[in-house]
Parts: structure tokens; C-alpha cells; sequence
């Protein structure tokens, strides 16, 4: 059942055009994101739900009321910001229950309920601690809590963990998820880190200049994007030209292969294609390996090594373009040099066609 609903939502700031109709359908306890480069409208889209932007066209409903008209303060709606907005004069505490200040609560009552929330976001015991002497994921743990502490039935994230160290994000993206389930409430998280999307959602929107170009589960959004746009904006993938007839591709640099209607999102038609493959889709095969795979050939024209893996460029015989291929570094595995001779094995489904 949706606890968000969107339809038709159009919002302009003066002569520039920030979101272009968006329809669109939370379900309560979803673990949602918006995601797309800077400018993309996930914010505005994000601020229009809170209630801090009003919509130019449009309905937004929540729990299936109507918010025109309703302020941002009286929706059930409560907000994680960038910044985290902590008051560094307060304590772990205080921050955390400022919501609570008007509530027809008593001391015990209130106080309870801020351990509680600490507890949620593994702070239990900070309480007394001054908010300027905790760390960016301290800090961070206490904006969820503040945030979940007046039980929303939307918890609203706008990049959260942009400001966290790689290993800290990583850290905290596992426990923002658990904590989701835990909890069981509605998250929304904007993001322009698409693995972080991938990680962590149940549905993602990817968005381009205002609209929202696909909506599908991470799985989907990876292995079946709809257009080159979002194929390039979710990980990694290489371009082949192609040419489609009927039910075969024929795929400059590597043969012909049958490929299925999933193959082709956006519609199956004769003509010239660009061919998508992503980079563990391809293996470079050892000198003397055989494989039942289809087999392509060129030469490694760079090579790039992360320590678990290895990313290499081969220019394929036949073509201009280049592929890259992503090699777990196995014990015993080689890691080929640049200029070195490359057999290249792939297999027919994991081609997706564009138009």
C-alpha cells in the first residue's frame, strides 16, 4: 500500500524547470531512493515531500491525504540533513529530544524516550557527552535519532553520509539498512553515489534533468537499465556498435549471439544498436584455457590494479572501441601487461541492447 503518492508534480523556480511531471508510488516500510548527478531534481523532489518546497503542479499525498497547503512541520514526515544540523552547545540528549520540547510528556517520560532513540542508532549511553566532542558518524547516529524520535512515518534523507570517510560510510550504509528494518518505517534517501543506491534500497528512481528516466528494483536497474543514460550512470559498461535483425545481433568486435526481448528494455527493432556489457560479463582466459564460451580477441591497451581485482582495457580485433574486463586476482592468476594478446570469453546474454 503507498504511503507516498505523487502525480503529475511539476516545479519551477522562475524560468528554470526543476522537476517535469513526476509520478511516483512509496510503499510503506520501503527502503526508496532517489538518485542522479547534481542538478537532477532529487533534492527539490525530496524538499517537495517534506514540505519545504511547494509544488508548481501537482498532488503530493501522504498516507492518502492531500499535502496542499499543509506546512512541513505538520506532516508526518521528519528530515536527515547533509549537514546534520546538531546544535554543538547541547548535549547527546538535548539534541535529541529538541523535538520533544512541546510535547505533553513529563521529564521521565521524555527522557525515556531519548535513551530509547539512542539505543536505536547504538548511542546508548552518550547522553551526557557535549555534541561538538563526537565524530562524523557519532554525529551522524544522533540526526537519525533526533529524527526518529518523533516517530515519523517517513524518515526523509537528504545525502547523509556525503560527508563520511569511505570506510565510515561503508559502515554506516550497512547499519542505516538495519536499522530501516528494524524500526519498519518509510525511508527516502537521496544519493548521487550509485553503488551506495544499490547497497541499500529495495526500489531506486534514477533521475536526468527533472524527470525520472527508470524506476526498478537495484538488480533490474544493473543488469536491464532502460537507456545508455542510466547504463552509464549505474556502474560500468562497455559500448559495442551493433546491428540487430529478428532475433540475432551481430556486435562489432565480438560475433553474432540470439538475444531475448529482456535484452532489449527499451523495445526490440531492427537496425543499428550500441550493445552494453558490463565488465565481469567478460573474462580474459590464460594461454592454453579452453572455455564453451563465445570467444573474441584483441590486446590489452591499459591495465589498472585495485589489489582483489584488476580492470583491463582490450581493444577487440574488428572494431575501434574498447571493452573493459574485470579479473579477480586469484592465486596463480596472471595479470597481463599492457600490449599483451588477449582472449576475451563472453556469453550471449549478457549483452543489453539500446536503441
Amino acid at each position: 500500500m503507498s504511503i507516498i503518492s505523487l502525480s503529475g508534480v511539476q516545479k519551477h523556480f522562475g524560468d528554470y524547470h526543476a522537476l517535469r511531471g513526476i509520478d511516483l508510488e512509496i510503499a510503506g516500510g520501503e527502503f526508496f531512493s532517489l538518485l542522479g548527478p547534481s542538478g537532477c531534481g532529487k533534492t527539490t523532489l525530496l524538499r517537495v515531500i517534506a514540505g519545504f518546497e511547494d509544488v508548481s503542479e501537482g498532488t503530493v499525498l501522504l498516507s492518502g491525504r492531500d499535502m496542499e497547503g499543509v506546512p512541513a512541520n505538520r506532516r508526518p514526515t521528519n528530515m536527515v540533513f547533509q549537514s546534520y544540523a546538531i546544535f554543538p552547545h547541547l548535549s547527546v540528549a538535548e539534541n535529541v529530544g529538541f523535538g520533544l520540547r512541546r510535547a505533553a510528556m513529563s521529564r521521565g517520560e521524555k527522557a525515556a524516550a531519548v535513551e530509547e532513540a539512542l539505543g536505536m542508532v547504538g548511542l546508548a549511553g552518550y547522553g551526557a557527552r557535549k555534541a561538538n566532542a563526537l565524530s562524523g558518524g557519532q554525529r551522524q547516529r544522533v540526526a537519525l535519532a533526533r529524527a526518529l524520535i518523533l516517530k515519523p512515518k517517513v524518515l526523509l534523507l537528504d545525502e547523509p553520509l556525503s560527508a563520511l570517510d569511505k570506510k565510515l560510510r561503508e559502515q554506516m550504509q550497512a547499519e542505516l539498512r538495519r536499522l530501516q528494518r528494524s524500526v519498519g518505517i518509510t525511508f527516502i534517501l537521496v544519493t548521487h553515489d550509485q553503488e551506495e543506491a544499490l547497497i541499500m534500497s529495495d526500489r531506486i528512481a534514477v533521475m536526468f534533468e527533472g524527470r525520472i528516466a527508470q524506476l526498478a528494483d537495484p538488480q533490474t536497474l544493473y543488469r536491464r537499465p532502460v537507456s545508455r543514460q542510466v547504463a552509464q550512470f549505474i556502474g560500468m559498461m562497455s559500448f559495442l556498435p551493433g546491428r540487430i535483425a529478428g532475433a540475432e545481433v551481430t556486435v562489432a568486435g565480438l560475433g553474432r549471439a540470439s538475444v531475448e526481448d529482456d535484452q532489449c528494455p527499451a523495445g526490440r527493432a531492427d537496425g543499428d544498436v550500441s550493445v552494453g556489457i558490463r565488465p565481469e560479463l567478460l573474462s580474459l582466459l590464460a594461454p592454453g584455457e579452453d572455455t564453451d564460451r563465445q570467444l573474441a580477441h584483441g590486446a590489452v591497451t591499459e591495465r589498472t590494479y585495485y589489489g582483489d581485482m584488476t580492470y583491463y582495457d582490450v581493444a577487440l580485433d574488428g572494431t575501434d572501441a574498447e571493452v573493459t574486463i574485470s579479473m579477480k586476482n586469484l592465486p596463480g592468476r596472471a595479470v597481463l601487461e599492457r600490449g599483451d594478446a588477449a582472449r576475451v570469453a563472453w556469453d550471449a546474454r549478457s549483452l543489453v541492447i539500446f536503441p
